[in-house]
Order: C-alpha cells, then sequence, then structure tokens
C-alpha cells in the first residue's frame, strides 16, 4: 500500500474513532446533565429509574428482533432456571447502581457526583482480585492511594458538599465494583451466550425491574400516587409533558449502553477507557460553567490527582496485558516447537525400527 493510501487509511480510522467518541460523549454526558435537571422538578429518582428500564427493556427487545429478522438466526433465550442462577446478582447490583446514583442528584451536584462517581474504580479493582479476574500488583496500590487522596481533597471544606447524596453516590460506587465485576463474568461465560451487549441487557432489565421496585414502594410509592405530576394531575397536557420528559430520559440511558458498546466493537476497550477519562473533565467543566458548580483551586487539584489515578491504571493495564499477550505467544511457539521436536523423535525411532526389522530379516 502507498503512503497516500496508508494517510487515507489513517485518517479514515481517526474519523471515525473521534465520531464514535463524540456519540458516546453526547449520551453519557447528556444523561448525566437531564437527569439532574429532572429531579429539580420530579423527586421521584426510583420511579424514573424503573421507567428507563422498561423503555431500555423495550429498545433491546426490538433490537434483537430486528438483529434476528435482518440474519435469519435466533437470538439467545436462558432457561428460568440459568436465569435466575446467573444473572439475578449482577441484574440486583446494577439496578442498586443506577438506583442510587439518580436518588444522588436530589442532593449533591454534577460535579461531586462525577468526582465520587469515579472512585468506581477502586471497587471494581477490589472486586477484580477478589474474583481473580486482576492480579494483586504493587502498582495498585498507587492507583488507590491517588485516587482515594484526590476524593479527600475534592470533598475536603467543599461549599456544596451533602453527606446525605455523598453517602448515596458512594454506595453506588461501590455496588457499581459488584456490577461490572459480575457483568464481565457473565458475558464472558461462553456457555450462556450474553456477549453481546444487546441481549445482556435484555436479559438484565426484567430482574433489575423487580429488584428496585420495593425500594420504589418503600420510598416513593405513597408519596407519587398523590403526586400531580402524574396521577392526579388536573391537565392532561401536563401529564404528557412528564411522560415524555420520562421517555426521552429512557432514551438516553439505551443510547449510551449501545454507544459504549458501538465505540468498544469498532475500537477498542482502551479508547473507551481514555474517552472515559476526557469525559469526566468534559463534564466537571461543563458543571462549572453551565450549572454554576462552585469548584476551589483544591478541588480541581484533588481531580487531578484522582484521573492521574484512572490513567495509571489504564497505562498499566494495557502494559501488563501486551506482556501478558507476549507471554502467552511464547508459551504457544514452545509447545509447538516441543510438538515438532517430538514429532521428529518418533519419526526417527520409527525409521529405527524399520531399519532393525530389515537387518533381522536380512540375516535370518
Amino acid at each position: 500500500m502507498s503512503e497516500l493510501g496508508l494517510c487515507l487509511h489513517f485518517l479514515k480510522k481517526a474519523l471515525l474513532t473521534v465520531t464514535l467518541v463524540l456519540f458516546y460523549y453526547c449520551f453519557s454526558i447528556g444523561i448525566t446533565f437531564y437527569n439532574k435537571w429532572v429531579m429539580k422538578n420530579f423527586h421521584y429518582p426510583i420511579f424514573m429509574t424503573l421507567v428507563h428500564l422498561v423503555m431500555i427493556f423495550a429498545f433491546s427487545g426490538m433490537s434483537r428482533t430486528l438483529a434476528s429478522w435482518w440474519t435469519g438466526k435466533s437470538r439467545i433465550c436462558l432457561s428460568w432456571k440459568l436465569y435466575m442462577e446467573r444473572v439475578a446478582a449482577t441484574a440486583l447490583a446494577t439496578a442498586l447502581d443506577i438506583g442510587l446514583s439518580n436518588w444522588s442528584f436530589l442532593f449533591i451536584t454534577v460535579s461531586l457526583y462525577t468526582m465520587t462517581k469515579s472512585t468506581a474504580i477502586l471497587f471494581i479493582l477490589f472486586f477484580s482480585v477478589v474474583f481473580k479476574l486482576e492480579k494483586l500488583r504493587p502498582w495498585l496500590s498507587m492507583v488507590i492511594l491517588l485516587i482515594a487522596g484526590g476524593l479527600f481533597m475534592f470533598t475536603y471544606k467543599s461549599t456544596q458538599f451533602n453527606m446525605k447524596g455523598f453517602i448515596l453516590v458512594l454506595v453506588a460506587s461501590f455496588l457499581g465494583g459488584i456490577r461490572w465485576t459480575l457483568t464481565q463474568i457473565l458475558t464472558q461465560k461462553a456457555d450462556l451466550g450474553l456477549q453481546n451487549p444487546i441481549d445482556t441487557m435484555y436479559h438484565l432489565q426484567p430482574l433489575m425491574f423487580i429488584g428496585l421496585f420495593p425500594l420504589f414502594l418503600i420510598n416513593e410509592g405513597l408519596s407519587l400516587s398523590a403526586s400531580e405530576k402524574l396521577f392526579r394531575y388536573h391537565e392532561t397536557s401536563t401529564l404528557l409533558h412528564m411522560m415524555f420528559v420520562l421517555a426521552a430520559g429512557g432514551f438516553l440511558a439505551f443510547g449510551l449502553c449501545f454507544s459504549e458498546f458501538l465505540l468498544v466493537s469498532k475500537t477498542s476497550s482502551l479508547t473507551l477507557s481514555v474517552a472515559g477519562i476526557f469525559k469526566e473533565v468534559c463534564t466537571l467543566v461543563l458543571a462549572s460553567h453551565v450549572m454554576g458548580d462552585q469548584l476551589s483551586m483544591l478541588n480541581w487539584l484533588g481531580f487531578a490527582m484522582c484521573l492521574s489515578g484512572i490513567s495509571l491504571h489504564v497505562a498499566l493495564k494495557v502494559v501488563y496485558s501486551e506482556d501478558a499477550s507476549k507471554d502467552k505467544m511464547t508459551n504457544k511457539i514452545n509447545d509447538m516447537t516441543m510438538t515438532d521436536t517430538g514429532m521428529e523423535l518418533l519419526l526417527r525411532n520409527g525409521q529405527a525400527n524399520e531399519d532393525s526389522e530389515e537387518e533381522c530379516v536380512i540375516y535370518q
């Protein structure tokens, strides 16, 4: 291929990556600010999450139907026994993670939410080590110190700090660690056939809804039933407007899942990780300018320290994964060499046996 061809190929690849990253940013950043905006006038975050789950289930079901029609192949559908045994824990952790995250918007700013939620990587690392998906390495302590120290600096003497909201999003981050670790196990099990995120979303939503519904009844059920925004509305236009607002959030939630899948499938998980780091920066800048969040120099330094820890984790993970790939390839080559050597010895032994048999016939 000529230099011009290589240059055009690189530009095409770069343009595709930038387009997919911007597509991901639209949904990821959009849903954060959208949910915060909705929570200003609609104080029922768990009900909103339940609506989103129904929307995601409907969209993923339609996507599966279209994919089956296009390819002519039926999609995976787990049995009830397998469904309850393998999917239930992941669904419950995911439902509580999303539900508590949305609930926290009633109390905290977008900037504090973004910063605290970024600590989910600590819990993902912890549970990855517990479930033996990640090896315990010395550099993990440095990552933990940077992220934890950054969180402390960001929240120290913050003028817009709220303890209840902070605890809610911190618990959500903890559950997020369980969620993504179990999701990784779920999608990597070849026997389940849930490698496609659309199939995973389709199977998760019903149990997520069931898991979150009791929390909705306890905290919001009675209040929502008496609310004039939905069930006791006076004007039809008010009801339709609220339904449209909630449905739009569900569309953004599905778009976020789909854009993540599209970005990873067309580029790599590393691209998603790096894009996620810059997304946090964009979210914080927008929060300070659009939402009026007040951030001191100490807050920004804490955020920079936290991002340094996340960046270190991403970079070292790439290095170790490349080393693991090289070791795997070396072992494979050694195995092939040993196999070839063994085959050669067998052939030589076979030839020697044939020669000895011929000598025996001659002597006889």
